[in-house]
């Protein structure tokens, strides 16, 4: 989480200086256009380039394998992600990723910092805009008068079809006039400038509120205000509030003179307004004499409305929005593709595959699935569904994988194929894809025309720790007794298989409803085995290396059924539970956290043709 916000931060800022450079170039131009540049690098702060990156590997023209990357690649997946850490693998709870458990306060800390100033920030708006909100509401529409005639004059030349409400202010707080409201905006104006200014100068300031309101310019304050509120610790949100007032104030001088307001009474209007209304408008209410108003009159008196674009700025405006936009994507497609099922992480050559293999639909109705491995090769599937077959070549947990047409968890499907090989026994609970996962996800690519990618997803997971401060053992916890990599080259060269003394295994792990036993298991082969028991990932933060003799015993919280035609056994409510059996027995805990965890998203999978 920290990660993706400091990437995130990282972006917009790098956004910010792009923009910067881009209104220097343009110092000469409209102030139209370097406000709208400002407002995209503030509205960037509420789109995080993540969401478009998520688009691009969604993208159907993206590639099923990469080989090479560009140096263009490879430079914006720096840009789109700078802070992150090293790719998680396709299963999540193989991962060795830790967060100090002694750190774990300090992202509470800050999070309770930063709510504290969003929870200001957005109090200070209010009281501010309440107070406005009472000033406009007991002031009276205005019925007659030289600043009504003006207004709807006004309205006509600019094209504006509903009357706007004028409301006069006889307040003693001297309020600068202004536009009031985002969905229905009310013109509020003081009593005391009408006698002050000529019709001339009433005019322009008229012309100027209704350029702001032409502009909606009360609704991207409103929006930079929510930006401001939300990063209130981040300098570039307020330059860049400084900024769009700025250039909003600037855009709206251009505005006027280009209705034909005279300059000098333009400026003189602007000069009484603020001798006697001495209270400005909140940043979501625009009002007349906003910004720098010693550099607003310079300008207004130089007559310059700003030049036009010249072709090669349009085009840089443009190419500069276009890599904002492509950039993510690009990133998302090329960078980060679909994985095809035959894809694999073992060495360079052709994939695994079946030799042959048969697919048929099974339509019995029955509830029991039968899966496994037999000698010669031979692998039998029965009333299995897709999501099954994927869960096992992925090795997946239910909630780690989502996605698939309509019919992916309800059509069910036989089985039989056969590999060229003798396919061995998996060491329950081993890392990266055994033999037998390569091959079915060859047949579900070929056979089913399975397309995947993986999305990390921040979840709820559970952290191995040490039950104990000084980091013993529990009983049932022991040094492996046996070097089983040995055992294992042993028995490949014709060496007999090893006797399973207590029914544990000496080399490899056997669990059951309530039982786990392992021979020469690391503590990341103990977690994946144990995932699935308490329906979460969990990452081994003990950093204990080595292999392990363990045996354990708890009680499922579910009763456990013996067989298709049997009642479920019950479950006992005095045995312990697998957390408690984990500290007695074992020496270790799970403490509740969030985590990063790789889920499987499946693009697309096709009905298979029967053989």
């Amino acid at each position: 989480m920290i990660a993706a916000i400091a990437n995130h931060l990282w972006q917009s800022t790098l956004v910010g200086a792009v923009v910067a450079l881009l209104t220097l170039a343009l110092r000469d131009n409209r102030a139209q256009v370097r406000y709208w540049l400002w407002l995209a690098a503030s509205v960037k702060f509420l789109a995080p380039f993540a969401v478009l990156v998520a688009v691009g590997r969604r993208l159907e023209w993206r590639s099923a394998t990469v080989e090479t990357q560009p140096a263009m690649t490879l430079f914006m997946d720096a840009v789109a992600q700078p802070f992150a850490q090293a790719p998680l693998r396709a299963v999540a709870a193989s991962s060795t990723r830790s967060v100090s458990t002694d750190g774990a306060i300090l992202p509470l800390v800050l999070l309770a910092i930063w709510g504290a100033g969003c929870v200001l920030m957005l109090l200070t708006w209010w009281v501010r805009w309440r107070r406005l909100a009472a000033v406009v509401s007991a002031a009276p529409a205005m019925q007659q008068g030289r600043e009504l005639a003006a207004l709807r004059r006004l309205e006509a030349i600019t094209g504006i079809m509903t009357p706007v409400t004028m409301v006069a202010s006889t307040s003693t707080s001297a309020v600068e006039p202004g536009v009031f409201g985002i969905q229905n905006p009310v013109l509020l104006w003081p009593t005391t400038i009408s006698d002050r200014l000529t019709d001339a100068q009433i005019d322009a300031i008229l012309a100027h509120e209704l350029a702001h309101l032409r502009r909606r310019d009360n609704l991207a304050a409103a929006v930079h205000m929510t930006v401001q509120s939300v990063f209130w610790f981040h300098p570039l949100t307020w330059w860049i509030g400084a900024r769009l007032v700025e250039e909003r104030e600037r855009a709206c001088d251009e505005e006027v003179l280009r209705l034909g307001s005279e300059p000098q009474a333009y400026a003189e209007s602007l000069l009484k307004t603020c001798e006697v209304c001495i209270e400005m408008h909140p940043a979501c209410a625009a009002g007349v004499t906003g910004a720098d108003l010693k550099k607003r009159i310079a300008g207004i008196m130089s007559s310059h409305a700003g030049d036009a674009l010249h072709p090669w700025k349009k085009v840089l405006i443009a190419t500069a929005a276009l890599t904002a936009v492509a950039g993510p994507l690009a990133v998302g497609a090329m960078n980060a593709p679909a994985l095809h099922a035959q894809t694999s992480i073992a060495a360079p050559g052709a994939p695994m595959k079946f030799e042959v293999a048969s697919v048929k639909p099974n339509k019995s109705g029955e509830m029991g699935v039968r899966m496994g491995i037999q000698p010669g090769g031979r692998f039998i599937a029965t009333n299995v569904t897709l999501r099954q077959l994927v869960r096992e070549a992925y090795h997946l947990q239910n909630f780690q994988l989502t996605g698939g047409p309509s019919w992916f968890n309800v059509d069910h499907f036989d089985i039989t194929a056969k590999a060229d090989i003798d396919i061995p026994d998996p060491f329950t609970g081993s890392s990266g894809p055994d033999p037998l996962s390569l091959l079915l996800r060859s047949l579900l690519q070929e056979r089913f025309k399975l397309v995947v990618h993986i999305e990390p997803r921040e979840m709820p997971i559970y952290a191995l720790l040490f039950a104990r401060s000084d980091k013993r053992f529990g009983p049932q916890l022991r040094k492996a007794a046996v070097d089983c990599a040995a055992e294992t080259a042993k028995r490949g060269a014709g060496t007999p298989p090893l006797d399973r003394p207590s029914g544990r295994p000496t080399c490899g792990i056997s669990m059951g409803p309530g039982m786990l036993s392992a021979g020469g298991a690391s503590f990341a082969q103990l977690t994946n085995v144990l995932s699935p028991a308490v329906g979460r990932i969990i990452v081994d933060k003990t950093a204990l290396a080595g292999a392990f003799d363990i045996d354990l015993r708890w009680t499922p919280d579910q009763p456990v059924q013996k067989r298709d035609d049997a009642p479920a056994a019950a479950v006992d409510p005095n045995g312990s539970s697998i957390f408690t059996a984990l500290q007695e027995q074992l020496g270790l805990k799970l403490e509740s956290q969030r985590g990063p965890v790789d889920v499987l998203v499946v693009d697309r999978a096709e009905q298979p043709t029967e053989n």
